[in-house]
């Protein structure tokens, strides 16, 4: 998701394309593993093990066979040096620093153009002109595509909404699932006896009899805020108990034949700290190529989007502060305290995003804030709302991790076997190696 030259907000076909046709579908990139450092003290054994070998091989040869030993050397030398190089290639590759910078190259190439085409005969470039015209004919037909898209998104929604209201009236206890509708065969529970599926079911039965039957899943969607980095990042401690009244987050899209939008709404359960039972945010989008560069069209972006006023109790409004300041006057010398109210950190400033003016130009904070915003709406209708009950679980978020922990088990792994190398090398020291203690100092 990038701002477009439009000044929108555009959607790659990974987010807008793909996961649109499986909400449950994730697509991450990882960066490869580094290779692991080679130490100076590996290499110097190596090189001399390799020239005891040489030397020894060398004596028992015989002058009269040199002649065909060179030549197989020969072979074997070039052989060796195609390896290292494919080798080193595969290392480069591996390197995430590497790889950054490649893209940064890359990326600072794109858009300039190469001496190559000025080098082009005029009749070239003008058959690389009809080339151009074809590509934004296109892209004119790639933002059609993007449309029926969002047809076929909005079709669907239609099929989920009925499983997303179970849903909400399973988390605010309007439903009480069957005892076949709980039913769930965990992993860790597929190796257990029947005996010791009994037990833990009694033992369960008895913890749910000592505590307070609770009504549908508490705080059910504050949880899911809290273990997706995106949206915690915007809690504060004073949005909490306000979170615990939500009840359910839905996704509407727009109307056939209307501007593609779409829109979030957040369904509170009535509350001490404002009277809404209904907090909305609109997303606007565009699916067309800009026509001063229809080469930047990347998928559809949004627009702009609108939010909702939220009917604040008295004294309950958390996206304002108060604030006191002394003031001294400078002729008198009196001091006097003033009170201002100004704006707090806080969630619920979500529903009051940047104006975008009619130029379409912003500063650089309003547009940081746009930007921040329209993927957080992005993901919340993406991720969150398709899968919420593997967000609050966390399954979601250790899909999302299980590359991260590869990587990290991978290099454990290459660490023990140069362990398990070192020990095997009769000609290992180990004491070389040993860190000196510190020297004892007394205080």
């Amino acid at each position: 998701m990038y701002m477009s030259a439009g000044g929108g907000i555009s959607l790659p076909f990974t987010a807008i394309g793909a996961e649109c046709l499986s909400s449950t579908g994730t697509s991450s990139l990882r960066s490869p593993a580094s290779p692991p450092p080679v130490t100076q003290r590996s290499i110097t054994r190596d090189s001399a093990e390799m020239a005891d070998i040489d030397n020894k091989d060398q004596a028992e040869i015989d002058p009269a066979d040199m002649e065909d030993v060179e030549d197989v050397e020969e072979e074997e030398t070039g052989e060796d040096e195609n390896s290292k190089a494919r080798q080193l290639t595969v290392q480069m590759m591996q390197n995430p620093q590497i790889l950054a910078a490649l893209q940064e190259r890359l990326d600072g190439l794109n858009g300039s153009p190469s001496g190559y085409m000025e080098s082009l005969p005029k009749v070239v470039k003008r058959r690389v002109n009809a080339l151009k015209n074809l590509q934004v004919k296109c892209a004119h037909i790639e933002a059609k595509f993007y449309e029926e898209v969002h047809e076929l998104e909005r079709k669907y929604a239609a099929l989920y909404q009925p499983l997303f209201d179970k849903r909400s009236d399973i988390v605010k206890a309007a439903y009480e699932p069957t005892d076949e509708e709980c039913e769930w065969k965990a992993d860790e529970e597929e190796e257990l006896t029947d005996e010791m599926k009994e037990k833990a079911k009694l033992e369960e039965e008895k913890k749910d009899e000592e505590k307070e039957d609770p009504k549908g899943i508490p705080e059910f969607w504050s949880t899911v805020f809290k273990n997706v980095d995106l949206l915690s990042d915007m809690l504060q401690e004073h949005d909490e108990p306000i979170l615990k009244h939500l009840q359910d987050i839905k996704v509407k899209f727009s109307d056939l034949e209307q501007p593609m939008s779409f829109t979030l709404e957040f369904l509170f359960e009535p509350n001490e700290f404002f009277t809404n039972t209904l907090l909305t945010k609109t997303y606007k989008m565009r699916s067309e190529p800009d026509e001063t560069d229809p080469f930047s069209f990347d998928g559809p972006e949004i627009m702009c989007c609108t939010g909702c006023t939220i009917d604040w109790t008295k004294g309950k409004n958390v996206t304002l502060k108060t604030i006191k300041k002394k003031q001294k006057h400078k002729g008198r010398g009196t001091v006097r305290t003033v009170t201002k109210t100004v704006p707090n950190d806080s969630f619920f400033n979500f529903f009051t995003p940047p104006e975008v003016p009619e130029t379409g130009e912003l500063d650089e904070d309003s547009d940081a804030v746009l930007a921040a915003d329209f993927e957080i709406g992005h993901f919340i209708r993406e991720r969150i709302v398709p899968r919420a009950v593997l967000y609050f679980t966390g399954e979601a978020i250790e899909d999302d991790d299980d590359d991260y922990d590869e990587e990290g088990e991978e290099a454990d792994d290459e660490e023990g076997e140069e362990e398990a190398d070192e020990e095997n090398d009769p000609d290992y020291d180990p004491k070389k190696d040993a860190v000196p203690p510190a020297e004892c100092k007394q205080q």
